[in-house]
């Protein structure tokens, strides 16, 4: 896919005010320190679309980009020990999961895990949620520059070998580095199949 634009188009602290759910959207979250941002702006080409920040949590609201005028991207809070008080990470949480199970054009989430460590159990409880709740989504390995070839396979191997404990079928996974860009084109070769499927079989959301 060829990113002729990519423009911010607003922040929700409610699910229910996002922009109207007339395209196809594809969403990302992850822990807050995973690199969401950095691959958001290394899918899109752009260096500054999502904002990064060397303090974890700073995406706080659901944050949309329309994508060639015809799908969202969402950029969704991270979950994890972002530094914010007790309260405010369970509104983030309610924040998430009501947009999650609400948006209505929501086709895909992209769950992002640190291909550098070891499964984190808030990132298969999350996974495990959206499985029981029916929410299709992709796993995407991120920082995959920072490992050896090597040890990148036998981090990913654990992770699937983890997985297969509770799951007969893995998810979709791809392998990312935003530093080099590399794996983002797989992400929106996919991205775009699924848009032309969802036009051949006039799917509509509203």
């Amino acid at each position: 896919m060829v990113i002729h634009s990519a423009d911010f188009i607003k922040s929700s602290g409610k699910w229910q005010e996002c922009p109207e759910a007339t395209l196809p959207e594809y969403a990302f979250i992850g822990r807050s320190n995973v690199g969401k941002s950095s691959l958001i702006n290394a899918m899109m080409g752009r260096k500054n679309l999502a904002k990064t920040s060397q303090t974890p949590g700073k995406t706080q609201l659901i944050n949309h980009f329309l994508v060639n005028e015809n799908w969202y991207l969402t950029d969704l809070p991270g979950y994890g020990y972002a530094k914010v008080s007790k309260s405010n990470r369970k509104e983030f949480a309610k924040l998430i999961t009501n947009y999650i199970l609400n948006r209505q054009n929501l086709v895909n989430l992209f769950v992002l895990v640190d291909s550098r460590h070891a499964p984190q159990q808030i990132d298969l409880d999350f996974m495990q949620w959206c499985g029981e709740s029916g929410i299709p989504f992709s796993l995407i390995f991120t920082k995959t520059d920072k490992l050896t070839a090597g040890k990148l396979q036998e981090n990913i191997k654990h992770y699937q070998d983890v997985l297969l404990q509770n799951w007969e079928i893995l998810p979709e996974m791809y392998f990312t580095s935003a530093e080099k860009r590399t794996g983002t084109e797989n992400i929106l070769d996919f991205i775009q199949a699924t848009n032309e499927y969802l036009i051949k079989n006039k799917v509509k959301f509203l």
